[in-house]
């Protein structure tokens, strides 16, 4: 379905404005193509939507876990179960939490006594993409609409179905579906070589 998404979210709102460029064609034309060069950038993720970025606020942070970002599983792309990532949720949530200023490798991670939801977020992000799991991602943004602190997650697409995966609060993954709107707020998102910025998916619906 996310894939379906893009395209017709694009062909939608392209359409809309040619629509409305009949009075003034010249400059409307122009501004229709540049629309539809920035919407052909979007990453659609489930209920998320991204629009790839060359940087972002967090990339100076992210140093010390670049090279996580970047690893490539030796096994090649598997069908991970649910029970066994679950598995793995559990033994990072088991660590304590402990807030860092800096970013953790997961080597770090799991030799420390404490570690908070960057490091735990990572962590799990390791273990999936050793093992092969495909459309993985890093998540940088809100873990409630009234928090006042950010958070890290993961989000995964399996089996057709798009899940929120928190080491840090939760001790299995959550059906993205089921999560309301004001929960898992997304404002920044990495996997592998690619970041993303969020944008609302509304927004575009609406324009």
């Amino acid at each position: 379905m996310a894939e379906l998404a893009q395209p017709l979210l694009i062909e939608t709102i392209v359409t809309m404005v040619l629509v409305s460029i009949r009075p003034y064609p010249v400059k409307k034309i122009f501004l229709a193509l540049i629309a539809w060069i920035c919407l052909s950038s979007i990453s659609c993720f489930a209920h998320s939507v991204y629009l790839s970025v060359n940087s972002t606020p967090y990339d100076n942070q992210m140093m010390r876990i670049r090279p996580v970002l970047f690893c490539k599983d030796d096994a090649g792309k598997q069908n991970l179960s649910l029970v066994l990532v679950n598995h793995w949720i559990e033994d990072i949530r088991a660590i304590p939490y402990g807030y860092c200023p800096e970013w953790k490798t997961p080597a770090e991670v799991e030799s420390a006594i404490v570690a908070d939801c960057k490091g735990k977020a990572v962590a799990l992000y390791q273990r999936m993409q050793s093992h092969g799991a495909g459309d993985v991602r890093l998540v940088i943004g809100k873990r409630t609409f009234i928090s006042r602190k950010t958070h890290a997650w993961l989000e995964w697409n399996a089996d057709g179905r798009a899940y929120v995966l928190d080491p840090t609060f939760n001790w299995a993954a959550c059906r993205a579906d089921q999560l309301g709107n004001d929960a898992y707020i997304p404002f920044y998102a990495y996997a592998g070589n690619r970041k993303y910025r969020a944008a609302a998916a509304a927004l575009y619906a609406k324009n």
